[in-house]
């Protein structure tokens, strides 16, 4: 990788970062709709122990991946619509560089947003998600659906339709992820959980 690749990377990530610390409007949203979002799975699932345990790891990632699409349309829509979009299109950078940089933004975000619902999701289940291996679970999830989730925001942020189309684009293609990152969270918090 050249010195110029790098810098147009970090330079998207650095205006990414900037323009939410400013607006906050991404992150809040998505964790806005998380919350509630967890708040009524914990009110709709009045289960036992065991059956938490079962059905938390598929909470977590349900409640992750529709704010997910939520923020990942509000991204590619904020650039489309202050024309920054095109003109990182337009700029003598790497097209490569483009979707790293973006990618990585959106990573952070969405990884924001699942760091907080787990100590929120502990409290409210009472299953600790809080573990090395859920972490780096949830770190690797994120990224691989970011890393999906970003390239059809991008091919949809130019259609009329782009609310609808994106989650319906996304989902069969993050298919793999979703359901390897469930099974897993719910590995490791059986495995945590075997002398319940």
């Amino acid at each position: 990788m050249t010195t110029s690749f790098l810098r147009a990377v970090f330079t998207i990530i650095r205006k990414d970062l900037q323009a939410e610390l400013r607006s906050r409007e991404l992150v809040n949203s998505m964790v806005l709709f998380a919350l509630l979002s967890v708040v009524i799975f914990s009110f709709a699932l009045e289960l036992n122990r065991n059956t938490r345990i079962e059905v938390i790891g598929g909470v977590l990632w349900v409640t992750l991946i529709f704010a997910s699409v939520l923020g990942l349309n509000r991204s590619l829509v904020n650039e489309r619509e202050h024309g920054s979009l095109d003109a990182m299109l337009i700029a003598p950078i790497d097209r490569v560089a483009i979707y790293i940089g973006k990618m990585v933004g959106n990573f952070l975000f969405v990884l924001i947003v699942g760091l907080i619902l787990l100590p929120l999701m502990t409290v409210l289940f009472n299953v600790s998600l809080i573990e090395p291996l859920m972490i780096l679970t949830l770190v690797l999830g994120v990224l691989g659906f970011t890393s999906v989730g970003t390239l059809l925001a991008t091919m949809t942020a130019q259609t009329r339709s782009r609310e609808t189309l994106l989650p319906i684009a996304m989902m069969p293609v993050a298919l793999p992820v979703i359901l390897l990152v469930v099974r897993m969270s719910r590995e490791i918090l059986e495995g945590g959980n075997d002398d319940i």
